[in-house]
């Protein structure tokens, strides 16, 4: 009887790694034939042009993504100054302060409802407080509408990997005389840095390739960014009027600015992981 079990355990063993591999290898082949396509039919739509000409009229020949492009950059970068730090901050008072109060319950509670809403909700939502009052669509709109977006992912991404570090460490600092905040700062995020890192860049990601909230907050510009108090271009929406337009020339284009989002977050996720890998290995 024993020998059976003992077979019985590890066949049960080979097989849950087995399925587990084949699911691995399933999600690789998918993510590598997405790559292939769009890379095989955007590529030839890169050119100098492509990133310093904004978009030329209706059925006309020619133009780029220039504005395109910076509208996107100042979008995500605004995004990411007001719901990363709010994210992390959130994180750690639910690892390291007030995780098991009534408070944090309810933060996490919200924050796992916010990480399931629709981002066209998000949309609607801040098109309904920022939009409406200000009577314009504008940069601003958009970038608050992707913070929201981004907020949850860091706030649950800084949660887990704090509480992955263990206790010993912050039980050391605090017996040295170091102040609370200095050892969460010091001590916690340092040990749980490439966690952190890797949830920011999910959530730069995840909000890269949002289009409906654009729809309804920043909309969208074929002009130069002059303003954020102002329909705002960017690199989403103006694919989604490129790829339902009829001309073949903007639905290269917008194959083109899908390779440009594909390849920008693929090499700032292997640059970030590259740099820390080797400063970790110093």
């Amino acid at each position: 009887m024993k020998e059976k079990s003992i077979a019985g355990r590890r066949f049960r063993d080979l097989l849950v790694r087995g399925l587990a591999c084949l699911a691995a290898v399933i999600g690789i082949a998918f993510l590598a034939w997405i790559l292939y396509v769009v890379m095989a039919h955007g590529l030839g739509a890169i050119n100098w042009d492509f990133f310093t000409e904004r978009p030329a009229p209706p059925g006309m020949e020619g133009g780029g993504m220039g504005s395109a492009i910076v509208g996107t950059l100042v979008l995500t970068g605004l995004a990411m100054l007001i719901g990363v730090p709010i994210g992390l901050l959130a994180g750690v008072y639910l690892a390291e302060f007030g995780g098991h109060t009534r408070l944090g319950e309810c933060v996490r509670f919200t924050t796992n409802m916010l990480m399931g809403t629709p981002s066209i909700i998000i949309g609607v939502f801040v098109y309904i407080i920022m939009v409406v009052p200000m009577k314009n669509f504008s940069g601003y709109a958009g970038a608050v509408s992707l913070a929201i977006i981004m907020l949850p992912v860091v706030t649950r991404t800084t949660e887990d990997m704090l509480q992955l570090v263990p206790s010993a460490l912050r039980e050391s600092a605090l017996a040295l005389g170091a102040p609370r905040w200095k050892v969460t700062l010091g001590v916690v995020f340092r040990a749980a840095k490439n966690g952190l890192i890797t949830g920011i860049l999910l959530a730069v990601a995840r909000v890269s390739g949002e289009t409906a909230p654009l729809l309804f907050t920043a909309l969208n510009s074929p002009y130069w960014l002059s303003s954020l108090n102002e329909p705002t271009g960017n690199l989403t929406v103006t694919i989604f009027n490129y790829a339902m337009s009829p001309y073949p020339d903007w639905q290269a284009m917008a194959w083109g600015a899908s390779f440009l989002i594909t390849a920008g977050v693929l090499s700032a996720t292997v640059f970030t992981r590259s740099l820390l890998w080797f400063r970790s290995h110093r």
